[in-house]
């Protein structure tokens, strides 16, 4: 299935912010974000069973990750994927907009949280810190295949709009460079 941001279901609309949700299951939920530039992010939490990975389309973010609250700043085509237990937070720190793929592996509520308000898996910063900055996975635009706990995305150059329905495939995304698949692992 061919995920698009016109199909997805509109959680947020605003100038200087958009949440679409463009797939949900409870394997894996795909949501579409866009942040105007300097837009804050969430303050820093961690999910204890799941993961939280980014893909970046355009623009700039970055992320505050580890018990220190490392930075790391990425730019288009840049997969950064949080493990459980690891705390995190990112903003839109540029002047010009962002825009990228967020991946819940699995669900564990993200989207009935986005939906309604839900409780869902999210916790605020433990006093230890939580799991060290090196767990997280930073990859940049160069990397065709990245595969993490819950989550496996392949980058293939093509037109947009001309992927092929691939084998196996749970989803895929157009984008200006290519085109992701994305799934759970089986």
């Amino acid at each position: 299935m061919t995920l698009r941001i016109e199909d997805g279901e509109t959680i947020t609309a605003l100038d200087r912010r958009e949440v679409v949700i463009l797939g949900a299951r409870p394997e894996l939920t795909v949501t579409w974000t866009r942040y105007a530039g300097g837009e804050p992010g969430p303050g820093p939490h961690l999910h204890r069973e799941h993961t939280d990975a980014f893909y970046v389309l355009e623009g700039e973010l970055t992320f505050a990750v580890g018990p220190g609250a490392e930075r790391v700043t990425v730019g288009p085509g840049a997969f950064v994927a949080v493990p459980p237990n690891t705390v995190h937070t990112f903003a839109n720190d540029s002047g010009a907009e962002a825009a990228w793929l967020n991946f819940h592996a699995p669900d564990n509520g993200f989207a009935a949280y986005l939906r309604t308000g839900a409780a869902w898996d999210s916790f605020d910063a433990p006093a230890d810190g939580g799991r060290p900055a090196g767990d997280v996975t930073v990859s940049g635009p160069g990397e065709r295949e990245r595969v993490v706990p819950g989550l496996r995305i392949v980058e293939w150059e093509e037109e947009p709009g001309a992927a092929p329905e691939h084998a196996g495939a749970r989803w895929t995304f157009s984008h200006p460079r290519g085109v992701l698949e994305i799934r759970a692992p089986d």
